[in-house]
């Protein structure tokens, strides 16, 4: 199949630029994950031998390619941007060791300037962690980690089949302070069947315990495709319970404000200066270029994704061509609608200038009806209005 051509990139002048990088690669699939990912058994041949593509080494060249295309499109459309952030993600960068992800730097550097305050995160599953890990990426230039942990109760870590020991991500997070790193992030995820109030409560003193200056904390979605749906059709597991789900968010929130964590995104928590800038740039409408396979990209009013799978991807590359599965031109209405979508999400809100008439009564109606709040000028979602994010959205949108 022919890869679609990309119309010429038209950067958005000013503003932050970010670069993700996806690492394809698990040890396991997790029963609840919906990512481009593969495990080893996947991306073997049918004769046991694993094609080039689909190996570490084989990745890394397709992205030294990209990165060089990448830095070659933008230079055409009015210089290469200084990097403000680089995100490493998976998958399990983990995977790739200190040495490998000190080398997927190297291969950015090559490319592309970063600036001098640059954030700097990679992706890892404590299981594939040590001192000697986190040395390496503090070496490397590395400012930020985040971890998977989930929680520390064994029975929940079993049914979203986690292979960490529930007291190894705590640790791994203190191991990468020792190292020097000020920013180390911890997920959890809340609101798996079978999980109790005190299952999260003991979580989050975990979290608390080791130091960490930012927390993401995510319900659990059962997605179409995944070993949980799976399990929750045939009915070896309950649904998830929107009720509990809303009373372990309010726990969560208590706890972690409480310890000096406070909310700027609904599903993100941090201490000053602690927030995750990659992350804020999404939310915040910013520009990116995603390398890797099943990247998506968005520069300008152009988004792009790439081919999913890592052989496919690292052929494409091989050939001469871009990477790209499919494109799309976002128009005014798209963006208003990505404006408005993540933007209420934050804590600094969405500003009232930007919504049209209809959609500013029903906002005064969400302020009436105690879910948003308005301060000079800004709509932003009140506690109530965090549980509700999805809903207060749709009715702005209408």
């Amino acid at each position: 199949m022919t890869a679609p051509a990309l119309p010429p990139l038209a950067p958005a002048p000013g503003g932050a630029f970010g670069l993700y990088l996806h690492v394809p690669f698990c040890a396991a699939r997790c029963g609840y994950c919906d990512f481009n990912t593969y495990t080893p058994g996947e991306l073997a041949a049918a004769g046991g031998d694993t094609p080039a593509g689909n190996t570490p080494a084989g990745w890394l060249e397709a992205l030294r390619r990209e990165l060089e295309l990448a830095a070659g499109r933008l230079d055409a459309a009015g210089g290469v941007p200084v990097l403000d952030t680089v995100f490493v993600g998976g998958g399990t960068p983990s995977l790739l060791g200190g040495a490998g992800l000190a080398d997927v730097l190297a291969a950015v550097r090559t490319h592309f300037v970063l600036a001098g305050d640059a954030e700097v995160t990679t992706e890892a599953n404590p299981e594939s962690t040590s001192p000697a890990f986190f040395g390496a990426l503090r070496a490397a230039g590395y400012t930020r980690v985040s971890l998977g942990m989930q929680s520390v109760a064994p029975h929940v870590l079993r049914l979203l089949d986690r292979v960490h020991s529930p007291g190894r991500a705590p640790a791994a997070a203190l191991e990468a302070r020792s190292a020097g790193f000020a920013h180390v992030n911890l997920d959890l995820i809340y609101g798996t069947p079978g999980e109790t109030d005190d299952d999260l409560a003991r979580s989050i003193d975990a979290v608390l315990a080791a130091d960490v200056d930012h927390v993401s904390a995510y319900a659990l979605v059962v997605e179409d495709g995944t070993a949980l749906a799976r399990r929750v059709r045939r009915g070896e597991m309950p649904a998830v319970d929107d009720d509990v789900v809303a009373d372990r968010y309010e726990l969560l929130d208590a706890r972690l404000t409480a310890a000096g964590l406070d909310w700027y995104e609904v599903s993100n928590w941090s201490r000053p200066g602690g927030e995750c800038r990659h992350n804020l740039g999404y939310w915040n409408g910013g520009q990116w270029w995603g390398a890797g396979p099943g990247a998506h990209s968005h520069v300008g009013a152009l988004r792009w994704w790439n081919v999913k799978h890592p052989n496919g991807y690292a052929e494409a590359l091989a050939s001469g061509a871009a990477p790209v599965a499919g494109f799309e031109e976002l128009g005014e209405t798209d963006r208003h609608v990505e404006q408005v979508l993540l933007r209420i999400r934050l804590r600094d809100g969405l500003p009232v200038a930007v919504l049209h008439p209809a959609e500013r009564r029903r906002a005064d109606a969400a302020v009436a009806a105690g879910l948003l709040r308005l301060v000079e000028q800004r709509l932003a979602l009140t506690d109530a209005g965090r549980l509700l994010a999805d809903a207060v959205v749709r009715d702005l949108l209408d």
